[in-house]
């Protein structure tokens, strides 16, 4: 059965759900930055992503084990994590693989998701074992959606919030398909020699996901006209997906990726994935992102 557990640092609180090791609620001084979710948009908040993100080719792969098939984002949102570990501020999960994992994904792993709050910022953790006795191949990825507005911006609109980066760049981004899958021989310049960039839902409309790749810095801040906002960094995260449900949702996810979507010039071999991470067997590796709402 499915459980809520709140920590907090004494400021700063997240609420976690049992269920697919989900952060539910991101309040700081009582005001909700996390997206809560609402099924005439989104229903869900901030799934973890696993063994993939976005989506396999007709969501389907072949792998050395044999055929892979994974819906979007994969598996470790379906189920019921356990937790492991637990203090005021902190909270660890684990999902182990079973039969009814590997009839989708034909590896053995162990998943172990940690939340910790200090000095006010959450910092989610992944941290991935090969308990099998081939190579184990994946990618992985956070989904956290805001609020837009942001507590302290009432009254602003999407529009009036911008990604702001760590220093100037230009960011070009993949063509993406109806079916998910990403075309990076025919890129959108979305912004030259800035530091920031103004959010639409035309624009997110119009790429259906705005997908960075090597963001300077691999931090970026949501920022809106009062100066609240919140800040993600991700370093070790080579894609940053940037992402609303709809024309009129209140919420934009900000997205820390390993890998991607298969693309047009891969081919259907799961290993040969953009960003795949293969660990031998009892192997392990971790990969961190932290969100501070300010």
């Amino acid at each position: 059965m499915a459980t809520l557990t709140t920590i907090t640092d004494g400021t700063l609180s997240a609420t976690i759900d049992s269920q697919g090791a989900q952060l539910m609620s991101l309040a700081l001084d009582g005001g909700e930055y996390l997206w809560q979710g609402d099924e005439r948009f989104w229903a869900r908040r901030a799934p973890v992503l696993f063994p993939i993100v976005g989506c396999l080719r007709g969501d389907h792969a072949v792998s050395a084990r044999g055929d892979v098939s994974l819906k979007r984002h994969g598996i470790a949102r379906l189920y019921e994590h356990a937790v492991v570990d637990r203090t005021p501020s902190s909270v660890t999960y684990e999902l182990s693989s079973t039969d009814e994992t590997r009839a989708a994904y034909p590896f053995d792993f162990r998943l172990n998701m940690t939340y910790a709050l200090t000095g006010g910022r959450l910092t989610q953790t992944f941290a991935v074992t090969n308990t099998g006795d081939v190579d184990l191949p994946f990618t992985l990825g956070g989904h956290p959606a805001f609020n837009v507005p942001v507590p302290g911006e009432e009254g602003a609109a999407f529009s009036d919030f911008e990604l702001v980066f760590p220093e100037r760049w230009t960011a070009s981004v993949p063509t993406i398909d109806e079916r998910g899958l990403h075309d990076f021989a025919h890129m959108n310049e979305v912004f030259r020699d800035s530091d920031r960039l103004q959010l639409t839902h035309e624009l997110i409309e119009r790429l259906l996901t705005v997908v960075f790749v090597d963001v300077p810095g691999r931090s970026v801040r949501l920022l809106g006209p009062a100066g609240h906002g919140v800040e993600v960094d991700f370093d070790g995260f080579d894609y940053l997906g940037v992402w609303t449900a709809s024309a009129d949702a209140p919420f934009v996810a900000i997205e820390p990726w390993v890998g991607c979507a298969t693309a047009y010039d891969e081919s259907d071999v799961f290993e040969e994935k953009r960003g795949t991470i293969t660990l031998a067997p009892g192997e392990s590796c971790e990969k961190s992102f932290s969100m501070r709402p300010f």
